[in-house]
């Protein structure tokens, strides 16, 4: 963990233009096989320096996002990216659901990262780590940190279909942490110290190799920030029958 008392780092211009694209990439703004604006028009619409693009796209083409062709430009892969084709979150029925999804295959993930991890996936575990810890010391929440955290566990389970799921629900758990995270800043720094512990409870049970406690832990974690969040005001789903 890194320690507190440093200044908290900017945020990095590269991963707010990844998100941004990430995004745009998921939603459909872009058909599969079609070539990206010229680097000069995306760097002008984010207003950030080409180098800064070209990390963002980097990222983009080792996720498999995109591709490049000598000379030609940057590209949609063929492939669809979100086949999953999860609704957009409208309700708060819908945050509910969501967690209610993410209980059962992140504690699976976490579980199996236990079993398979390898020390990439403890590094990125870690980067992220250390950026929740950077943001609690300064009474701050990283949802970027937070999802970037939970996506380096379930890479660990060494399944794709535990990665590509969360990332096609990147933008619906997104919701679900930003609420949590102001829910966090309005009770105080004890509530973000005890989110950073349950992150950290998560990062040893998986360095551990003790994959039944993962389980416990990342089932405990969602769970508590499900509650936080709603409270005792959980929506009945039940489905009711025709009269």
């Amino acid at each position: 963990m890194t320690d507190q008392s440093q200044p908290r780092p900017r945020p990095s211009l590269a991963e707010r233009v990844y998100d941004t694209m990430h995004a745009r990439i998921l939603r459909g703004d872009f058909s599969p096989n079609e070539k990206l604006p010229a680097e000069t028009e995306l760097s002008s619409q984010f207003g950030v320096s080409r180098p800064i693009l070209r990390m963002a796209l980097e990222r983009l083409r080792e996720e498999g996002l995109i591709y490049s062709r000598q000379g030609a430009g940057n590209f949609v892969r063929l492939k669809q990216v979100n086949p999953l084709g999860f609704a957009k979150v409208e309700t708060i029925a819908d945050i509910q659901r969501c967690y209610e999804f993410r209980l059962t295959i992140e504690s699976a993930a976490a579980g199996l990262a236990a079993q398979r991890r390898n020390q990439t996936v403890l590094d990125d575990m870690q980067r992220a780590l250390d950026m929740l810890a950077d943001a609690t010391g300064s009474q701050l929440h990283r949802e970027d940190a937070d999802f970037a955290f939970h996506v380096a566990v379930a890479s660990g389970s060494n399944n794709s279909y535990y990665v590509e799921t969360l990332r096609a629900l990147r933008d619906h758990i997104h919701v679900g942490m930003k609420l949590h995270g102001e829910s966090l800043m309005s009770d105080g720094a004890a509530a973000l110290e005890e989110v950073l512990a349950e992150h950290q409870a998560i990062f040893d049970a998986i360095k551990t190799r003790d994959s039944e406690h993962a389980r416990q832990v990342m089932h405990g974690h969602i769970t508590h920030s499900r509650d936080r969040l709603f409270g005792a005001s959980l929506l009945d789903l039940s489905l009711q029958d025709k009269s």
